[in-house]
């Protein structure tokens, strides 16, 4: 019996020659993150209740500080600070203000055949590159930490065909939400969400991530990519090349199969306050907005970026509307940086901010209030997620967000795209 690339990652990493659904492994992780959100958590644990002295692999662990960044309390000050005191007893690489952990984690770390365990839940962004990526709770990371090892599940598996090329003004972030409207939140609950066919060949690393990234909207375990030579050079152009490229077998059996052709999807947008909830622009009425955000491990990347200058380039954000934009890492924003983006963002009335989680986590930067609307590139519009339980998150593709900013409305971004 065939396997797909996801079995064949985990059984690797379990010792063995073949995994079945629903089997119970043992698996061996290769790296495992975790970030200022529950860190503090997982060194009180590994501390207190399991009184362990030492992290398995200082090399194969990874602290990084991006959810609130610079600290906006003196509570998150403390929490900083014990991460701090932590990676320097251990030796841990540790991360702040370098961006979001997801993208810096593929920025340094991510190579086709692994299988990595965070404390995070979007740790499925890293299937872009071809790698088993999965979020967990603080006693499971803390054991991984510990041991290097983690019991799994082997999940079933969704695989997702996908053919034909985007139209104009149409971007991964559409396809992503339209899949998890088409198959809801909890549509692929502990599964695996395969993405394949002819188009993925056109699919930028960027775009891969944005698929991935998603999958757990849709409750998966994990999502992922083939890796192809589109991976590979991006992984050896960062001085990575020990990697194992895996492919489905042609008899791997899949739970279900959905198909997609690229060139009939339209921009899209989640409405408040579920992710599942997904439209396309041209029938989400007339929405005024307060703010915009373009960032997240989602959709914080140099191509978003560069879609949003072109729609900005000599224009001006509206009266009484913010945007802000977050670089999801210290790397995209000097790149934004040398290609000038900064300069059209700034001189459109944007708001430039650090590499950080920023306003998708809602706690420290762009908070919103009560009966406010934002629109956003993160990843969650869950009632209170940017501030006020009494305001409103929409969920778009960076020149969605880009163009609605500049009419004060969500807007159709085609007709803003030369």
């Amino acid at each position: 019996m065939g396997m797909t690339i996801g079995e064949k990652i985990l059984a690797k990493a379990s010792g063995k020659d073949l995994v079945k659904p629903g089997e119970i492994i043992n698996a061996k992780v290769d790296l495992c993150m975790s970030n200022d959100g529950t860190t503090h958590l997982n060194i009180d644990i590994f501390e207190k209740q399991l009184k362990a002295e030492k992290v398995f692999d200082p090399e194969k662990v990874v602290f990084i500080i991006d959810h609130n960044v610079p600290s906006e309390s003196a509570k998150t000050a403390e929490v900083h600070k014990k991460m701090r005191i932590f990676s320097q007893k251990h030796n841990i690489p540790f991360y702040e203000g370098a961006g979001v952990c997801h993208q810096i984690m593929i920025e340094d770390y991510v190579v086709p055949g692994q299988l990595i365990i965070a404390a995070d839940s979007h740790t499925c962004s890293y299937g872009g590159l071809g790698a088993f990526g999965t979020g967990v709770g603080c006693t499971d990371f803390t054991s991984v930490m510990h041991t290097g090892e983690i019991w799994l599940m082997v999940p079933e598996t969704l695989k997702f065909m996908m053919e034909g090329n985007f139209n104009q003004g149409v971007y991964a972030r559409d396809l992503i939400l339209k899949m998890i409207g088409d198959i809801g939140a909890n549509g692929a609950t502990y599964k695996m969400m395969e993405f394949a066919g002819p188009a993925v060949k056109n699919l930028t690393i960027d775009d891969r991530v944005v698929l991935c990234n998603m999958a757990v909207e849709a409750g998966a375990k994990s999502g992922i990519v083939e890796p192809d030579d589109i991976a590979i050079e991006y992984v050896k152009s960062k001085g990575r090349n020990e990697m194992d490229l895996f492919k489905s077998d042609d008899d791997a059996i899949y739970e279900e199969t959905y198909h997609y052709n690229l060139a009939e999807v339209e921009p899209m947008v989640a409405i408040p306050h579920c992710v599942d909830d997904v439209v396309p622009v041209t029938q989400i009425g007339e929405v005024k907005i307060d703010q915009g955000f373009i960032g997240s491990c989602n959709n914080g990347r140099i191509e978003e970026l560069r879609v949003a200058a072109q729609i900005l380039k000599g224009k001006k954000i509206a009266p009484y509307v913010k945007l802000l934009i977050s670089p999801a890492s210290k790397d995209v924003y000097l790149q934004a940086l040398e290609e000038g983006l900064m300069d059209i963002f700034i001189e459109s009335g944007a708001m430039v901010l650090n590499a950080n989680c920023s306003v998708c986590w809602g706690s420290c930067q762009g908070v919103i209030g009560e009966g406010e609307v934002l629109i956003s590139t993160g990843t969650r519009n869950f009632k209170g997620r940017a501030g006020h339980p009494g305001s409103s998150v929409y969920l778009a593709s960076a020149a969605t967000v880009a163009a609605s900013a500049l009419t004060g409305k969500i807007t159709d971004p085609r007709g803003f795209i030369e």
